[in-house]
């Protein structure tokens, strides 16, 4: 039964990275930055490139992020490895997975896109171009697509600071890696509190 769990949770990760990757890959040499496809009036692909973390958020160096990002996936990888070998329910073992995937979708855009893709300003981006990539190792910016403006309308001139800008819900723009962090994040806490909370005490003890 462990070991069921244990291909389960490897064909969450694979399947999600190639998706993730081949759908990223298709923007990035179909599309020019700022392009964008409408799929329905409240569904685009909108090709940008994020050079912080989840949804644009840009605090700390980019260098400083992508070794962050992987110490990061490191301890997830083996918090991943403990749950499955210690036999826990699949349920949990496929949020983590989630988690985990997401955060390795994202970490080969910033670690290798810089490399092996030229800049998208004004162009489709080429794999492997001769004259090199747009950034050096570790300083790949992550690709995003996925943009939702379920509402878009004006405040009311008399509304106080914001009268008579635009409003958009929902605006960030972000990749199906993104997506899966937060589903993952998100049926932890409505499902696995308890038992997220037991696992993290069982492994400082």
């Amino acid at each position: 039964m462990r070991y069921s769990k244990g291909w389960g949770a490897v064909l969450i990760i694979i399947l999600l990275l190639l998706l993730d990757q081949a759908l990223k890959i298709w923007i990035k040499t179909h599309m020019q930055l700022h392009e964008s496809i409408e799929i329905t009036p409240w569904f685009y692909l909108y090709f940008t490139e994020n050079p912080g973390m989840a949804f644009g958020i840009e605090v700390i160096g980019k260098l400083f992020l992508s070794i962050f990002r992987i110490v990061a996936v490191l301890f997830i990888g083996y918090y991943l490895y403990r749950l499955i070998k210690e036999n826990y329910k699949f349920g949990f073992i496929a949020c983590i997975s989630l988690v985990f995937a997401g955060a390795v979708g994202n970490i080969i855009d910033s670690v290798f896109y810089g490399v092996i893709f030229d800049h998208s300003f004004g162009q489709l981006a080429t794999f492997m171009p001769e004259g090199g990539g747009y950034a050096p190792w570790l300083h790949g910016k992550v690709v995003d697509m996925f943009y939702f403006p379920l509402i878009e309308t004006v405040f009311p001139d008399w509304v106080p600071i914001w009268g008579g800008q635009e409003f958009v819900f929902f605006r960030p723009i972000f990749n199906l890696a993104d997506s899966a962090i937060c589903v993952g994040v998100f049926l932890l806490l409505l499902f696995y509190r308890h038992t997220l909370s037991a696992s993290l005490s069982k492994e400082e003890k």
